[in-house]
Parts: structure tokens; C-alpha cells; sequence
């Protein structure tokens, strides 16, 4: 509270009721630097996604419902915990009226418009940002300096892509495009960083007029002589200068992304300059994987694979024999992976979960909630990893011995609705909506679901939730070939167990047709399925996905994993 309180004492200074803050900083990026998560900060809320509301008399901590446990157990005591989206519960007496100051660099002006409609308040813009003035020491990052991707790793050159991205981006007959998404600015340009402990983000802007000239603004501490020589057809300027920039620019049409373009710079632009908001057209490029990318891909899944198959066979060898905990168990998975050469670091926190935590859906083991894998549980491992070159996401969901039926029973429709989606045929106007409702279908019957998305885009050793595209109920993007996702339905029972599946999938086209084809090669648990509740194409499907990982994986194994394989894989 001692922190809470040191942010009130500021609310007379500006005259407000309360402060906002979000997860993100000023990048918008999925994963923040821990010297810039102020909501981990005033709240000890660990998750990749939320918002704190801080009141005279009141802390609120918003979230979806991915983290409604997570949030409970690491907030609850200090934070009333409210779901997002909104409903009519929300808009409760607390909020009425209150004039809430926010740090315009964190904000876009869509959720600021949304979030004060919803909740009835007023917004009110503070440039000095209230949490980190109560800050003491902060935690400084290691410089890393950017680099580049050559073609043969991209596919496309950075040229190449600028001279694509043209038509789209100045078909609106704009002078100027600022892109805000670090994420868009490294596929465009070719350019990795490391400004994230998961995703080989360069964090920067960018300024492009109508003739396809590019002003990079970034910390030019991290930029070398090499790296110049390698794109050396843009000009880069120090980041503080941008605003300085923008500030010159008169009576022009100026395009901003409205999902990464802040306020503050929204604001910058339109005092002298018409604007144009727009998505920026380079998520719907990224998405759509070209064939150097796809094949990439491919390979690193096979030493992915290797490696959780590996840790699958350690921890059914070794449950029994000796005392493994989640923090334990996600320590030996990264020690396998490390094996690879190719691997770089994680692609997010590795997901260890037993027993209840299990049920917390994007759950990271502490030594406070370290459970033992015991026998008769089942355990549950969300991992990826970030390779040169590619990104992986992986579930699988292991029996440590489980005896229980009804686990059984609602494992073996998790799985229906993952073969179903997998089987689906595309369409031209399938989106990922559709898509949801195909992977619930099983769960349903028997009244059950689950609160999370079915599947989200993938980068390109990128970042590994990646739009426009996902598998969700309100998600309308077309899919295209080329695309990646995930596919991973599951069910959480609170305060007793989890379970998910999830692979890989990209968007192949064969014979005009597009269909979804594997990345991941991993094998699924057979002893959690009931096989009597499966049809004859299901039992078929999973049989050649089996096939499939022991061929891909096989030569990576040992003589005694190499037994443990062919039992896993077998038919059933």
C-alpha cells in the first residue's frame, strides 16, 4: 500500500480522483522491461495483459479472462478484480463522474475514448508519468545492439518489402506514415534487437514519406557501423528527436496506426497536419509467410520438438522416482532445449502447472505456488522458444499416472475439437470466428468451455502473439495462406485442474484449396484419451500425426527415447 499511497499524494497536485496504468510502455509491446511494467509495480499483477485503476479509496485491476485466478491470487487483497470486456456490473457508483489522469505516451486514443464511455469518467492527460516519479531505483537493461536479417533467412530483402508495402500504404495519398510498432518495423526493415526478453524486438519508430524514404528513430547507442552499412538506404536519428520531427511537419496527410499510434503523438500531428487513421497495412503483410520463412519454420519445430519430447520421456521416467517440482520441471525443459544450437531464448514464460494451478491459465510457477508433480495428477506444459530462425508455441498435457475418467473423458473432446479445426476446410471468407465455434463444438455437448481464444497468429522469429489474424469469437480477418496460429482449446476446472493441447498450424494451398498443415511434432498423451468416444477420421488423423512426429523427430533421439517414441507414437 505504501506505494499506492505515494501515487494518491499526486491526485491534488493535478486535481484528480485517480490514475490509470497499464501493462504496456510507450512501445506497445506484448512484454515489457521490468524498469518499465509499472502495473507489475503498483499491483504485483505479473500477467502480459491487465489495467490498474487507482481511486482516492478504491484499486481496481481490469483483466480478460486468461487471468481472472492469476490476477485474483497475486492482486486480489489490495485489488478488486473486474473482467474485461465490460458489462452493465461495471458501471458501478465507483467510477461515475471521476476525473482519471493517464500518461498520454501509453495510451491510444480508441481505448481512451472506450475505456471513459464505458466507465462513465473523464480522462485527463499528465505528461510526467505518476508511477515512475515514485520510483527509486530503476532496473537498468544491458544495451544490445540491432542487427540485420540477410534474404536468405527473410525471404525478401528490406527493399523489397518497402517497394510492396508502397500501393497500400499511400493509396489514401498520404505524405507521411509514422509507424509505432516496433514489431512491424522489424519485418519491414529486416532488423532484430533485443529489447524484450522474448521476442527479438528492435524497439523504435519510423517516419516514411510518399517516395518510400525512411527515418528510423531509435536509441542510437545500440546501432554499429555494420549495422549502418546494412541499411544504409534509411537515415537514423535519435529518438528524442522525433517529436521535434513531427512537430515541423505542416499541413500534410499523415496516416497513424490506430492500434499503436499514442496520444501523445496523435496530438503532435493533428495540431498542423490532417490526419488519416488506418491498421497499419504491415501486420497483414507479416502475416502471410513466404516460402523461405514457412521452410525455416518447419525445421526449427523439428529441434523443438526434439526437446519436449525429451523432457516428456524425463518426467514419466522420473515422477515417481524422485521429487519434481514445476519450477524443477520448466528448468529441465529449458536445459533440453538449450541442447540445440539454433536455440535462442524463450518465446514467453514456460507454463509448468499441476494440480490447481493448472487451472490458471497463463500460470508462471514462484517459489509461493511451486507445486510437486505427483502421482495420480496430470501436468501441464505451455512452452516455445525463439530459434534462428523461427518462433514456437507447444502444449501438451502429460498423465502422471491419472486414473480419473472424467479427466479423461473431457481430454479426449479437447482433443476432437483440436483434429476438428485441424481438419477444417478453409474458405475464402473463413476467419477465425468460425473457427472458434468449430474447436468448442465437443466441449459444449458437454456443457463445458473455456475463457480463453482458441489460437492467436505467430511471428516470424518475432513475436509469438502476433496479429491480425486469431481464432477467436470476435476475430473477422480473413485467413490467407501463409498464415501461422495456434490451435490449442482446453478446459480449467478452479481449484482442481487444467488442460490444453496446442500446435502449430500454417495455411497451405493445394489444389485451390487451403488447408491447415502441422508445425508442431510433439506426441500427444495416448493414455488420457478414451478411444471409444473418437470416430474413424479422428482415430486416423491422430495416427498420421504420429507417424509424422516419429519420422521428423526419431533421428534426434537417444536408444532409450528412441523405444519410448515408437510406443508413444504407435497407433492406437
Amino acid at each position: 500500500m505504501e506505494k499506492i499511497n505515494k501515487l494518491r499524494a499526486q491526485f491534488k497536485e493535478h486535481n484528480i480522483d485517480g490514475y490509470l496504468i497499464p501493462k504496456n510502455d510507450e512501445f506497445f509491446n506484448e512484454y515489457v522491461p521490468q524498469s518499465k511494467d509499472d502495473l507489475k509495480f503498483i499491483s504485483n499483477f505479473s500477467g502480459s495483459y491487465g489495467l490498474a485503476l487507482i481511486l482516492k479509496k478504491n484499486n481496481f485491476l481490469f483483466v480478460d479472462g486468461r487471468y481472472t485466478v492469476q490476477a485474483s491470487n497475486e492482486s486480489g487483497r489490495t485489488f478488486k478484480i473486474i473482467n474485461l470486456p465490460f458489462n452493465k456490473n461495471n458501471k458501478k457508483f465507483y467510477f461515475k463522474n471521476k476525473k482519471i489522469g493517464f500518461d498520454p505516451k501509453l495510451f491510444n486514443e480508441n481505448f481512451i475514448k472506450y475505456f471513459s464511455k464505458s466507465l462513465g469518467i473523464k480522462l485527463i492527460s499528465i505528461e510526467n508519468n505518476l508511477v515512475r516519479i515514485i520510483k527509486r531505483n530503476g532496473i537498468f537493461q544491458k544495451k544490445s545492439f540491432f542487427y540485420y536479417l540477410d534474404k536468405s533467412i527473410t525471404g525478401l530483402s528490406g527493399i523489397e518489402k518497402i517497394k510492396n508495402l508502397k500501393n497500400k500504404y499511400f493509396k489514401k495519398k498520404l505524405d507521411f506514415m509514422l509507424i509505432t510498432s516496433s514489431e512491424n518495423i522489424a519485418w519491414l526493415l529486416n532488423i532484430r534487437g533485443k529489447d524484450s526478453d522474448f521476442s527479438p524486438i528492435p524497439n523504435s519508430f519510423a517516419i516514411m514519406d510518399k517516395k518510400m524514404k525512411i527515418n528510423l528513430f531509435c536509441d542510437t547507442k545500440k546501432i554499429n557501423s555494420k549495422f549502418k552499412k546494412k541499411l544504409n538506404f534509411i537515415k537514423i536519428l535519435e529518438i528524442k528527436f522525433l517529436e521535434g520531427f513531427l512537430k515541423k511537419m505542416k499541413n500534410k496527410n499523415f496516416g497513424i496506426d490506430d492500434l499503436t499510434c499514442s496520444i501523445f503523438y496523435k496530438n503532435i500531428i493533428k495540431k498542423s497536419n490532417k490526419i488519416v487513421e488506418t491498421t497499419d497495412p504491415i501486420y497483414l503483410l507479416k502475416s502471410q509467410k513466404n516460402k523461405v520463412e514457412i521452410d525455416n519454420t518447419r525445421k526449427i519445430h523439428e529441434y523443438d520438438g526434439a526437446a519436449l519430447t525429451k523432457f516428456i520421456f524425463w518426467i514419466q521416467n522420473n515422477f515417481k522416482k524422485r521429487k519434481i517440482t514445476e519450477i524443477i520441471a520448466q528448468n529441465k525443459l529449458l536445459y533440453f532445449k538449450k541442447k540445440f544450437k539454433q536455440f535462442k531464448f524463450l518465446s514467453f514464460p514456460t507454463i509448468s502447472s499441476t494440480g490447481s494451478n493448472g487451472a490458471i491459465v497463463h500460470y508462471n510457477a514462484s517459489k509461493k505456488t511451486n507445486k510437486v508433480l505427483k502421482n495420480g495428477n496430470i501436468y501441464l506444459v505451455d512452452s516455445g522458444g525463439q530459434y534462428s530462425y523461427g518462433t514456437t508455441d507447444v502444449t501438451r498435457t502429460i498423465s502422471l499416472n491419472n486414473k480419473n475418467r472424467k479427466i479423461k473423458k473431457i481430454f479426449t473432446k479437447v482433443l476432437q475439437g483440436h483434429l476438428n479445426l485441424s481438419n477444417f476446410k478453409i474458405k475464402k471468407n473463413t476467419s477465425g470466428s468460425v473457427l472458434d465455434k468449430v474447436a468448442r463444438k465437443k466441449l459444449k455437448r458437454i456443457n463445458l468451455d473455456y475463457s480463453h481464444g482458441t489460437g492467436h497468429g505467430v511471428g516470424y522469429f518475432l513475436n509469438v502473439h502476433e496479429g491480425p489474424q486469431s481464432i477467436s469469437k470476435s476475430n473477422k480477418v480473413k485467413l490467407k495462406t501463409g498464415m501461422i496460429l495456434s490451435n490449442e482449446p482446453g478446459y480449467y476446472k478452479k481449484g482442481k485442474f487444467g488442460l490444453r493441447i496446442e500446435n502449430l498450424v500454417y495455411i497451405k494451398k493445394e489444389k485451390n484449396r487451403m488447408k491447415f498443415k502441422n508445425l508442431t511434432l510433439v506426441p500427444i498423451d495416448k493414455s488420457l484419451i478414451i478411444k471409444k468416444l473418437m470416430n474413424k477420421k479422428e482415430i486416423k488423423w491422430l495416427n498420421e500425426y504420429h507417424r509424422e512426429v516419429y519420422k521428423k523427430i526419431a533421428k534426434y533421439m537417444d536408444k532409450n527415447e528412441l523405444i519410448l517414441l515408437k510406443k508413444s507414437c504407435s497407433n492406437i
